[in-house]
């Protein structure tokens, strides 16, 4: 097996295992504030993500202001989005909603930049949709604000990626990081201050946790694409989907019946078929996946999250 599918591997498992943590802080510590600090922590393993040729007094010297303050704010409010709702809904269903970026994304990269999509994405699209409902089921049970926060997620993400694929063979590797880390500390920051709540250090150790799992996470995912084509690692988010049935079983006594474990089949099933259905890079949700081939150099990035 390669070992840029081995690193994707590696980073999503650990985006999965840091939603759990964060999960398991529901109810005990506000989602702005989970934000704000996560983000925080994130900053230390940041300092290796910063390409060879790119100098850190040019972070903020951008070449698309007004795109890339647009795309730091749709991240920051679709991770906010994603954290309430996983902290608030089954994980699984969690997952399943916000891998609806893919559909989102085909639709605007149509709207908005005029590309064309074959009819085997479209289908498999479609097939990816069929698997979400299969296993949310509107209608035949009650949806609450969790899954209309999961379903903003992916669409917000989608935008944002859209925003990404304008900007990222013009803006530095280190500005579109830094962008994304300056909006959610602010944004959160104010956020938070109204409802805060004192931590116990046995809370902030998790969020400490969280934020430095998800910047080691982003580096594995610069080496990935650095070693392996794109359109190889795409499929490997997947991996998140069998992490959140799992731990969901076993933490949070989550489990799906029949009926919704072939609609998450369906759902990883389609969504990898999506990625190979017109040899394009793989378009993916990933919180930080957004990063080019070759730290520092103007190449394709893997659009996505962790969220």
């Amino acid at each position: 097996m390669p070992i840029g599918v081995l690193l994707g591997l590696l980073s999503f498992s650990i985006y999965a295992v840091g939603d759990a943590i964060t999960k398991g802080l529901a109810g005990q510590v506000g989602v702005f504030q989970i934000q704000f600090f996560v983000n925080l922590f994130a900053l230390l393993p940041i300092v290796f993500a910063k390409g060879s040729s790119e100098r850190w007094r040019d972070t903020f010297r951008l070449a698309n202001p007004l795109l890339m303050h647009a795309r730091a704010l749709l991240y920051t409010v679709a991770t906010l989005c994603f954290t309430f709702a996983v902290t608030t809904i089954p994980f699984a269903e969690t997952y399943s909603l916000a891998f609806l970026a893919p559909l989102f994304l085909a639709l605007l990269a149509v709207i908005v930049l005029r590309e064309q999509v074959v009819a085997a994405r479209w289908i498999f699209i479609a097939l990816s949709f069929v698997g979400v409902l299969i296993v949310v089921r509107p209608g035949f049970r009650e949806l609450g604000v969790g899954h209309l926060a999961a379903v903003m997620c992916a669409l917000l993400a989608a935008a944002a990626n859209t925003i990404l694929r304008i900007v990222s063979t013009s803006e530095k590797q280190i500005s579109i990081i830094a962008m994304n880390g300056a909006y959610q500390l602010v944004v959160c920051g104010a956020l938070m201050l109204p409802g805060f709540t004192a931590m116990d250090w046995w809370q902030l150790g998790r969020l400490a946790i969280i934020g430095i799992m998800g910047g080691f996470a982003q580096i594995l995912i610069i080496q990935a694409v650095a070693r392996t084509p794109a359109s190889h690692i795409g499929p490997t988010q997947y991996v998140q989907i069998l992490w959140a049935v799992a731990l969901g079983a076993v933490f949070f006594s989550e489990t799906l019946d029949l009926v919704g474990y072939l609609g998450l089949a369906l759902l990883v099933a389609a969504g990898i078929s999506t990625v190979f259905s017109d040899g394009a890079q793989a378009r993916i949700l990933g919180r930080w996946s957004e990063f080019r081939a070759r730290r520092g150099e103007p190449q394709p990035t893997i659009e996505g999250s962790d969220l």
